[in-house]
Formats: C-alpha cells, structure tokens, sequence
C-alpha cells in the first residue's frame, strides 16, 4: 500500500454511525479498507491503492465491476420503467424463461432479493409439501441468516457433532428441528434419516460447499442423496446461490447431472445486483401463494425489481456466449497450476483447491472431502499470507477458508502477476518460518 491515511480516517467516520463501520459482518477484517472505484477486475481505495480483485463481493461480479454490457441495460431500463409493485414486468418474464430454459430443475421460477429470503423459502415450501418439520444441513454449507440453517459453518474442532448456532438471539424451538450431518458421508445421511423416520422434510447443501473454499462432492454422493430422498418423500434442495451461473448456465447440478426438487440461485446471476431466485419443480411451486390455489406465503416488496432484473438478463447473455466460461475456467486452471508448482517448489504443507473459476490454497495436507478435514488448516498462515498479498495490490479476503473467484475481466497478465506476488509471500514466510521468526500473525 502507498498509505492508509484515509482509510483510517473515513473507517473512524464509518464507525461513528454504524457498528462496526460495515453493513456487513464479513466485512469486518484488518487492514479496514474504504473503496472509491471498481472497474473491471479492479478496485481502487481511498488513499489511491488499487487492487487485482479476487473477492468479487463474495461471488457475483463475475463479469467484472461495471461491465459495460449490464450497465448499458439498466440504464436503458431506468429510462423506461422503476419499481411498480403491481401486476407484472416483462423483464421478469423474459429473465424467468431464460432460467427455465437452462437449469435444469427450473419448470417455474420465482424471484427475490438474497439468497437467505430464497433458502427460507425453499425450507418453508419443503415443511409443507410434507408437513413434516425436520430439515437437514452438512456442518460448513452455509444457507443464510435464518435461525434454521444459521449454525454450524465454520465451527471450532471442539465443538463438532453439536449444534453451534452463528447468532445470539437464536430460537432453540427453530434450531432444534435442524439436523447437521457430515458432507460427502451418504452413511451419516442414512443413518440420521433412518434415525427420524418419517420426520424429515427437506436436505439442503450446496453442491459444493463453497462457504469453507472448495470442497468437491464423491462419486456417487449427490447421486445417493437424489435417490435417497426420491425413496423416503424428503424435498431434495440445491443451494446454488454461490455455483449458479459462476459454474456454469445450468447450474452445478447440470455439471453433475443430479436434479434436485428445488434450487436456490442468485450471486453471480445479476453481476452485483441484487436478486435471487427460487425455482423447481412445477408441483411444487405452484403451492406458493402467488398462485391462486397456493397456500404458501410468498411476498416482498422489491421482489423482480425491473432493474435486477435486466442486470441479469445482460448477465445471462453475456454468459450464452461460449468464449466466457472458456476465459474464466482458463484462467482458474493457469491459476490453480501456477500456485501448486510454488507450493512444490517450496516444499509447502498445503493444498490447491478450486473448480472452474474459484481457487484457493488451503495450509494443510489433503484430501480434503468434508469440513473436518479442514479443522486442520493453519488459519493463522492463511490470513497472514492474504494480508501480505493485499501490501502487493492482490486482494484476496484475509479471512480463514474464504474463496477467490475469477472473472471475464480478468487478464492471463493479471493471474501472472498474482502468482509471482503470492511466490514471493510464501518464500518470505516460509523463510522466517525456517529461522523461528513470528511469521505468522492470528487468524481473525
């Protein structure tokens, strides 16, 4: 960094009228930085400090910041149309049949704005569907900031097998009919199943949990599920609101071929705008209420705002055009086998994770095949090595298991850049290491 003069000052300034300085509590991490631009795969602070940006706001510029295509779209729309709040939009239309047309799960669609309201949703339909109250989760998927999936993320080793909930506040009487099972372990899933006959609702994950990085499903293991939950009436949930549209126009589930009853998407659907979406099985949908015979409440405000959604139909398009996930999976690929020969050529304890255009070094051995494993990952070499990136101009999240992504904007240039600066901080820190030096700062 040049200086972090006014970060300091406007982060003080930020702090005075909103806890902590940030709206949100992923946010929160040191060094405390104010952005002024985004342009592409860029982001400039403050005090002038640009960075290569592979936090794409936790996924969704996956085009790049203020990709010209999308912000021609929503200024034309802006121009035409605003929040009505009433009756129908033909954007909403027109973004519904293109999400019908490639996911594969998708026969009706309907639209909010986060992926916690989406995954609410989805639990909430699921419950009654089958009037059962039971849901499971896998310990590292997180679903959003609801009191039935807000628990066992990024949990202490200790604490494993027991429900460890993400907030004070926190309804036991919710959290109590949320069972946790192990990733990837279809026995565990079997057994807990078995355990609750009859009871359970709906099984909820991510195809890839992406919240602890990368961590990539068994043969066979989405397989079991699907037909698993086909056999005991259980609503089989896909929460793609992270893999959706980043791994391709389909889904994960298109990559895997396993389709679920319903998904969750949204993240890189709209390139930053806010919008997610709720899609299955036509059956299914059709039980919300704003069907005329659904008996399922479904309401917001800002739902299919014609804005969103004309950023992700400009998004969508974008992404129709086969030279996109060809640039974005190239560069992940060029990435992920730039950082292994250095972790070789170091003699590094760790591992290179990622699929498509997501990557990520875990410090530790692998395999990696469920959060467990990663209880033993070096947090502490994780988030110093992030921070002495960012003094290089590469932003990676200083925060334990957090992803990269990869975006259109980027440039085989920029991942080369990136892998001398991140060759550069692990040879310094595995030379301080040698000599006993505090290499290491705390994880936070």
């Amino acid at each position: 960094m040049k200086t972090n003069d006014q970060n300091r000052l406007k982060y003080a300034l930020a702090s005075d009228v909103m806890p902590g300085g940030v709206n949100t509590s992923l946010r929160r991490f040191e060094p405390h930085l104010v952005f002024a631009r985004a342009e592409g795969a860029t982001m400039t602070d403050v005090d002038g400090n640009q960075y290569i940006d592979y936090q794409a706001a936790f996924g969704p510029i996956v085009l790049g910041h203020n990709h010209e295509t999308v912000n021609r779209r929503v200024q034309e729309t802006m121009q035409n149309i605003d929040l009505l709040g009433i009756g129908t939009t033909e954007s909403e239309i027109a973004l519904a049949r293109k999400i019908c047309r490639h996911v594969p799960s998708a026969e009706k669609v309907l639209f909010t704005n986060s992926g916690s309201e989406a995954t609410y949703q989805a639990i909430r339909l699921a419950r009654a569907v089958t009037g059962r109250k039971e849901i499971i989760k896998f310990q590292g998927c997180y679903h959003g900031w609801h009191d039935a999936v807000a628990m066992n993320v990024i949990t202490p080793a200790d604490q494993l097998g027991s429900r460890q909930l993400l907030s004070a506040g926190s309804l036991p009487e919710v959290v109590e009919h949320t069972l946790v099972c192990t990733f990837n372990d279809l026995d565990d899933v079997e057994r807990t199943v078995a355990d609750n006959k009859g009871q359970v609702a709906a099984i909820i994950l991510e195809p890839i949990p992406h919240n602890i990085g990368c961590v990539l499903p068994k043969p066979g293991f989405l397989e079991g599920l699907r037909e698993l939950t086909r056999l005991k009436n259980i609503v089989l949930i896909f929460d793609e609101v992270i893999t959706g549209f980043r791994h391709g126009l389909g889904g994960y589930q298109k990559i895997c071929g396993v389709t679920p009853d319903l998904t969750t998407l949204g993240k890189a659907a709209a390139n930053g705008y806010p919008i997610s979406v709720i899609c299955g099985k036509r059956e299914l949908m059709d039980r919300f209420n704003t069907h005329a015979d659904g008996d399922v409440f479904f309401a917001g405000t800002f739902n299919g705002h014609p804005v969103c959604c004309a950023a992700a139909l400009a998004t969508i398009e974008v992404l129709e055009q086969e030279s996109t996930y060809w640039h974005m999976f190239g560069l992940g690929e060029r990435m992920r086998e730039g950082l292994s020969g250095i972790v070789s050529r170091l003699g590094l304890k760790a591992t290179v994770a990622g699929f498509g255009s997501v990557f990520l070094t875990y410090f530790m051995d692998g395999p990696i095949e469920s959060y467990t494993d990663l209880t033993r990952n070096d947090a502490g070499m994780f988030v110093s090595y992030r921070r002495k990136l960012l003094e290089r101009g590469i932003f990676k999240l200083p925060m334990n298991l957090k992803r990269n992504h990869i975006s259109l904007s980027h440039t085989a240039e920029m991942v080369d850049q990136t892998l001398q600066a991140a060759e550069d901080v692990l040879r310094e820190l595995s030379r301080s290491a040698k000599k006993g030096a505090p290499a290491m700062e705390a994880a936070s």
